[in-house]
C-alpha cells in the first residue's frame, strides 16, 4: 500500500463510508477505487483525486495531501499530459459551430454509448477505469478543445425578438454567484414559438457570468427514439473533457461524476427538445452555480424545483417587428394594415411569422397584401406556411404522432368547434366522450402543447393548430363518423340552450327553482351558458337547418326569444330569428310562422333600428295571426307594429296601434300577455310624453307603474322587477319633462330599488344619471357628483351586467 491508498481508505473509513457508497458519491467505478485503496494505481488523475476529496468532504489541507501524494505516483510526462483535463472549461467553449442547421450529435451514440457486442470484453465497470490503470498506460484524456465541438452553442439569430421579461428573469436568476439551489429553468409551450431559439438566445446573452462554458445537447424528444439520459450524460461528460475510457457505464455513475464536475463550474447547459422528466432528472445539477435552460413541448408537470416560463405567441405589435427585421422595415411600415392582418393569419407563432417573412425576402417585388391575400385561403393556409426547411405542419405532426389515439380523436373533433374556446363539455359532445373522460385527456393535450387553457375551465386551440386539426380531421375520419359527430353534438348543444332559454320565460319561468319566480343564481346560470357559448349553439342551428333538422330550429328560437331581451346590440338575433321564420314556413305551421316573423319584426326595430322593415314583418305577422285567430300574437305584432311608428314618430298612429295590442293582450290569460299589456302602456306613454303631452303621460304611466307593482307582489322575478324599473324610469322622465324635479327624484330612486333587485343591471346608469340632473335641478350638485362618483366606481368595479330586456319602451 502506497501513500495515496493508505490515505484514501484512512479517509473513507473515518467519512464511515462503504467503497461502493464513495465509488457512487465520486463517481468512479466500485473495482477502480478498490485497485485505488489496494495500492495497484499510484498515481489517478487530479480530476478523479478532486471527485474523491469533495464526496469525502475534506478540507482544503487534506485534499491537497491526498493530491500530493496522488501526483508523486505519477511518471513526468504523465502529470503534464493529464493537466489540461484537470483544468475548467474556458470561455472559447461557447464559439459557434459554422453551420447551425447540422445534424445533432445526440442522434448518433458515440462508440462509449453503445452497448456491447455479444462477443465484447468486459464492460467499463468490470475493468479499471482510465483513472486506475497506472500513469505509463493510460490513454490521453479528453481535452475541453476536443469536448467542445459536439455541444457548443450554435449561432444566436441576430433578429430575434421580443421575450423580453422572460430573459430578465433568466438575468436575475443569473445574478447570484452562490445560490442556495440549482438554477434549472424549464421553457415550455406549443410547437413553433421558438423556445430553441430563445433558450439559445439566452445562453448567449448570460455567456459572460458564465466563463466556464456554455453548451447545448438536443435531446430528440420529438424523435421516435429520445436521446436516453444515459448517453445524453456521456456526451454532456466528454464535452466536460473526460475520455472516453473513463465515462461510467451506467446512468447513475455518469450522473453522480457529472454533478462532481459541474459542482464548482460556472456554466450554462441547454437541454433542448426534451421528451419527459425521467430523460432530464439526471442532467440537472445537484449544486453549483451552473444555469440549466430545459426546453420541451409538454410541461413536464412532474419535474420539481424549477422556474418555469411558459412562452405564449407573440403580440400584435411584436410580431410586426419581428416581420420588419425579417423582411425590412421599410417595406412593413409601408403597409401597415396588410402587415397586422399577415401577422394575425399567422396566429402570431414566431415559426408562421419567420416563414412569412422569409417568403417576402425571396419575393421582393411582391407587396405583403400579395402574401396575405394567399394564407387568407384556410386551405392552403399551412401549405404556404412552408419554405426551405422551415414548415409550421411537420412541427405539428410530430407531436400529434406521439399522441395516443383517444387524444388524436379529441383533438380533431375540437377542431369542428365554433368559438374560440370552449369547455370540456362541448368538446366532449363532439367526441362523443364524457366530460370527465374529456377534461382528462385535454390536460393531457394541454401539457403536450397542443391545447391551451384560455380560463380554469376553458380551453383553446391556436388557430393555426385549429388548422392542421382539421385536416386530421377530414384524412383520418369518415363522412358518415364526422356527420355524426355534428348531429349527435349539435343536438345536445341546441337541447341545452332551450333548457336555458326557458328559465327566461315567463310563463316556464318557476321550472325547476320551487318559488315563485326564478332566483337571480339560476338566470345567471343560464345567461353565462347562453352568452358565453353563443358562438356554438348558433352554429349549431345553422347546422340543423342545413340537414332539415327545422322543428330543433324551431324550438331553440321559441326557447330563446325572451332571453333575447337581455342582448339587445347583439347582431346574432337576426340570423336566429331568420332562421326560425324560415324553418316554420318549411314545417308549413302559420301560427308557429306568425310568432317567428313577429321576432323577426322585433329584432329589427328593437335590435338593428329599422323602423321599415320592422314594420313590414310586423304587419306580415298581425296577417298570419289574424288568419289562424292568434289574439296574443295579433297583440304582439300590433306592439312591434307601434314601436315602429313612434320611432319614426307618428305617434298618432303609434298610439292607436298600442292601445289595440293593449285590448287584445287583456283577452290573453297568460304572463307573457299580462307583460305584454303594460309594455303597451309604458309605449303609449312615451307617445303622449314625445308629442308635447307630459301630464297625460303621467297619468297613462302611473296607471302602468301600478299593474307592474302588482306583477312584482304577485311573481316577484328579475324580469318582473326589471319591468317596474324602467317604468318606474320613464315616470321619472315624465316628471322631469314636467320640471317637477323632487316627483321626478321620487320615481328614479324607486326605480333603482328595483334595479338593485335585478342586480345592478347596466341600464341602471340611464336611471343614476337622470337622478344627478333632478338632483342639480333642485341646488344639490354636490349630492349629484358624489352618487354619480360613487354609482360609476360600483358599476366599474363589478363589471358587465344584465343588458335591457323585451320590458324596454318600444
Amino acid at each position: 500500500m502506497n501513500e495515496f491508498s493508505r490515505l484514501l481508505a484512512g479517509h473513507r473509513v473515518a467519512a464511515g463510508l462503504t467503497q461502493e457508497e464513495l465509488a457512487a458519491a465520486a463517481g468512479v467505478s466500485l473495482r477502480a477505487l478498490g485497485d485505488m485503496e489496494r495500492g495497484r494505481t499510484r498515481g489517478p488523475q487530479r480530476r478523479t483525486v478532486r471527485a474523491l476529496a469533495e464526496a469525502l468532504g475534506l478540507d482544503g489541507a487534506q485534499a491537497r495531501a491526498l493530491d500530493g501524494a496522488a501526483q508523486a505516483g505519477r511518471p513526468r510526462g504523465a502529470r503534464q499530459a493529464l493537466a489540461p483535463a484537470a483544468s475548467p472549461a474556458r470561455p472559447g467553449w461557447s464559439a459557434p459551430r459554422a453551420d447551425a442547421s447540422a445534424p445533432s450529435t445526440a442522434d448518433t451514440p458515440s462508440v462509449a454509448d453503445t452497448p456491447p457486442a455479444a462477443d465484447a470484453p468486459p464492460a467499463a465497470d468490470a475493468l479499471p477505469a482510465a483513472d486506475a490503470l497506472p500513469a505509463a498506460d493510460a490513454p490521453p484524456v479528453a481535452s475541453a478543445e476536443a469536448g467542445q465541438s459536439a455541444l457548443a452553442l450554435p449561432r444566436d439569430i441576430a433578429d430575434f425578438t421580443a421575450r423580453e421579461d422572460a430573459l430578465a428573469l433568466l438575468a436575475r436568476l443569473a445574478e447570484d454567484e452562490r445560490p442556495a439551489h440549482p438554477r434549472v429553468v424549464l421553457v415550455s409551450g406549443q410547437p413553433g414559438l421558438g423556445k430553441t431559439s430563445f433558450a439559445l438566445h439566452a445562453a448567449h446573452a448570460l455567456a459572460p457570468r458564465f466563463p466556464d462554458g456554455q453548451l447545448s445537447l438536443d435531446l430528440g424528444g420529438m424523435s421516435p427514439q429520445p436521446l436516453s439520459a444515459r448517453d445524453a450524460l456521456g456526451q454532456v461528460l466528454r464535452a466536460l473533457g473526460v475520455a472516453d475510457a473513463a465515462v461510467p457505464a451506467g446512468t447513475e455513475e455518469r450522473a453522480g461524476l457529472y454533478r462532481a464536475l459541474v459542482r464548482e463550474r460556472r456554466l450554462v447547459l441547454v437541454l433542448d427538445n426534451a421528451a419527459d422528466e425521467g430523460q432530464v432528472r439526471p442532467l440537472l445539477p445537484g449544486s453549483g452555480p451552473a444555469v440549466t435552460i430545459v426546453t420541451s413541448r409538454n410541461v413536464l408537470p412532474g419535474l420539481e424545483s424549477v422556474h418555469r416560463l411558459n412562452l405564449d405567441v407573440l403580440s400584435p405589435a411584436e410580431a410586426a417587428g419581428l416581420l420588419a427585421r425579417i423582411a425590412g422595415r421599410e417595406r412593413i411600415e409601408a403597409a401597415p394594415d396588410a402587415t397586422a392582418e399577415l401577422a394575425r393569419l399567422c396566429g402570431y407563432l414566431p415559426l408562421a411569422l419567420r416563414i412569412a417573412g422569409q417568403r417576402l425576402v425571396a419575393r421582393p417585388q411582391q407587396p405583403v397584401a400579395h402574401l396575405v391575400r394567399q394564407l387568407a385561403a384556410e386551405e392552403n393556409r399551412l401549405d404556404l406556411l412552408e419554405t426551405g426547411d422551415l414548415a409550421v405542419r411537420p412541427a405539428f405532426e410530430l407531436s400529434y404522432r406521439r399522441l395516443p389515439e383517444e387524444s388524436q380523436l379529441v383533438l380533431r373533433r375540437c377542431a369542428l368547434t365554433a368559438g374560440q374556446d370552449f369547455t370540456a363539455e362541448i368538446a366532449a359532445a363532439y367526441a362523443g366522450r364524457s366530460a370527465a373522460r374529456t377534461e382528462l385527456v385535454l390536460e393531457q393535450l394541454v401539457d403536450a402543447g397542443l391545447m391551451q387553457a384560455a380560463t380554469p375551465d376553458r380551453y383553446r386551440l391556436h388557430d393555426l393548430v385549429r388548422l392542421y386539426a382539421g385536416e386530421r380531421l377530414a384524412a383520418d375520419e369518415t363522412p358518415q363518423e364526422l356527420a355524426e359527430a355534428r348531429t349527435r353534438a349539435g343536438r345536445w348543444i341546441l337541447g341545452r340552450a332551450a333548457d336555458y332559454g326557458l328559465r327566461f320565460d315567463p310563463d316556464h319561468a318557476t321550472a325547476g327553482t320551487g318559488t315563485d319566480g326564478p332566483a337571480p343564481a339560476y338566470l345567471t346560470e343560464a345567461a353565462a351558458w347562453l352568452e358565453y357559448e353563443h358562438p356554438e349553439w348558433l352554429a349549431a342551428l345553422h347546422q340543423a337547418q342545413r340537414a332539415g333538422r327545422y322543428r330543433e330550429v324551431v324550438d331553440t328560437a321559441e326557447a330563446m326569444h325572451w332571453f333575447s331581451d337581455r342582448l339587445l346590440s347583439w347582431g346574432i338575433w337576426v340570423e336566429v330569428f331568420q332562421l326560425s321564420a324560415d324553418a316554420a314556413r318549411a314545417i308549413g305551421d302559420r301560427r308557429v310562422e306568425a310568432v317567428h316573423v313577429n321576432y323577426l319584426a322585433w329584432t329589427h326595430v328593437t335590435c338593428l333600428h329599422r323602423y321599415q322593415r320592422g314594420i313590414e314583418l310586423a304587419a306580415e305577422g298581425l296577417e298570419l295571426a289574424r288568419a289562424v285567430g292568434d289574439r296574443e300574437q295579433e297583440a304582439w305584432a300590433l306592439t312591434y307594429l307601434a314601436s315602429g311608428l313612434r320611432y319614426l314618430q307618428r305617434h298618432r298612429e303609434a298610439t292607436d296601434a298600442f292601445h289595440r295590442a293593449a285590448d287584445a293582450f287583456a283577452e290573453v290569460p297568460s304572463r307573457s300577455a299580462m307583460i305584454g299589456r303594460l309594455v303597451t302602456l309604458r309605449g303609449a306613454a312615451n307617445c303622449l310624453r314625445e308629442s308635447g303631452r307630459a301630464e297625460e303621460a303621467v297619468e297613462s304611466r302611473r296607471r302602468a307603474l301600478a299593474g307592474a307593482l302588482e306583477l312584482v307582489e304577485r311573481w316577484s322575478s328579475p324580469l318582473i322587477h326589471l319591468l317596474a324599473a324602467m317604468t318606474a324610469h320613464e315616470l321619472g322622465l315624465d316628471r322631469a319633462a314636467l320640471k317637477r324635479w323632487p316627483a321626478a327624484e321620487k320615481a328614479y330612486r324607486q326605480a333603482l330599488l328595483h334595479f338593485e333587485a335585478v342586480g345592478r343591471p347596466d341600464s341602471m346608469t340611464k336611471t343614476l344619471t337622470e337622478l344627478g340632473t333632478a338632483l342639480i335641478e333642485q341646488g344639490r350638485a354636490e349630492e349629484a357628483r358624489e352618487l354619480l362618483t360613487e354609482a360609476l366606481t360600483d358599476l366599474s368595479a363589478e363589471g358587465p351586467r344584465p343588458a335591457l330586456t323585451r320590458t324596454d319602451p318600444y
